[in-house]
């Protein structure tokens, strides 16, 4: 079984086309088809069916995902480890954020990694929080930088690099801002705009709700903190939002009892070694929590 063969199977299952995954590896079309065609033959077995314009994996196609993913890590991170013998960044290097990361914290360390490392291909792909963990498990990415999540993955290592309280908002003219001080059940009156109950911010919200008993409603759901603020500064409903984000646009709302902290950091596989590219963008983003940390108020002494 070649790897090359592997290679066009992965992208083809990925990309869900040959001609997607041609695009992917930088090859022709007829080569990628001619590698799952001796893969298939070697197998004796069909590894996909096609379905319309697109291609769709069988039941055989299925079990030998996760081992082709594995051997192919497994090639890839003997090459890594041999070539981090020596001191060179340089590379590709794959890593994936959520949206919110990538557009408000993310880009000065991408700004001085690009400065310190031009011989290093970025490839970032923009995902959810939670779908970044699963993929970091599968071996996917190198690096995550993301919401971190609420739970321990045994798997992998997760490091805070910027604290990310969040605030009750509203806008200015919504009955919630107009009453002096709230409490949560204040909010259950009226709908509220908030990421999908099932990511790691909309847990948070949900969970302080469920304490105390009280429904949440939600009329609008969007995992996209700045259409969220958009849709909230128009009056539409309450939300959560980092306060990072506030502007004029809103009104934070005083609400006691209430307090929503989520972590942004950097995680990675425990069992995976990271190429020089890995390592050094990792590097700079531990850096950069120590500039967090040392910049705190109450880290300052006062004269």
């Amino acid at each position: 079984m070649e790897i090359q063969w592997l290679k066009a199977f992965l992208a083809i299952a990925e990309q869900g086309s040959v001609s997607d995954a041609a695009a992917h590896l930088h090859l022709t079309q007829p080569a990628v088809s001619k590698r799952l065609a001796a893969l298939e033959q070697q197998l004796d077995t069909a590894l996909f069916d096609r379905i319309g314009r697109r291609l769709q994996l069988t039941q055989a196609g299925r079990v030998l995902l996760p081992r082709a993913r594995h051997i192919l890590n497994e090639v890839s991170d003997a090459e890594r480890e041999l070539h981090t013998l020596g001191t060179e960044v340089s590379g590709s290097l794959r890593i994936a954020t959520s949206h919110h990361v990538g557009l408000h914290h993310l880009p000065p360390v991408l700004k001085s990694f690009s400065n310190l490392y031009p011989n290093v291909a970025l490839d970032i792909d923009f995902v959810d929080s939670e779908q970044a963990y699963e993929a970091l498990v599968a071996g996917e990415y190198e690096l995550g930088v993301v919401t971190l999540a609420l739970k321990d993955y045994p798997g992998l290592e997760a490091r805070v690099i910027w604290p990310d309280p969040c605030v009750v908002v509203a806008a200015p003219d919504h009955p919630l801002a107009l009453k002096p001080k709230l409490q949560l059940a204040d909010l259950s009156d009226y709908p509220a705009i908030l990421p999908d109950l099932s990511t790691y911010t909309g847990r948070l919200i949900k969970r302080a709700f469920d304490a105390q008993g009280l429904k949440l409603t939600a009329k609008l759901a969007t995992n996209f903190l700045e259409t969220i603020k958009m849709m909230a500064g128009v009056g539409l409903g309450w939300s959560v939002l980092p306060q990072t984000l506030v502007d004029e646009s809103l009104a934070v709302l005083p609400v006691e009892k209430l307090e929503v902290l989520r972590n942004l950091g950097v995680i990675h596989h425990r069992a995976r070694t990271l190429s020089n590219a890995a390592g050094a963008l990792r590097q700079l983003l531990l850096e950069a929590a120590q500039r967090e940390q040392a910049e705190k108020p109450d880290n300052h002494h006062k004269n």
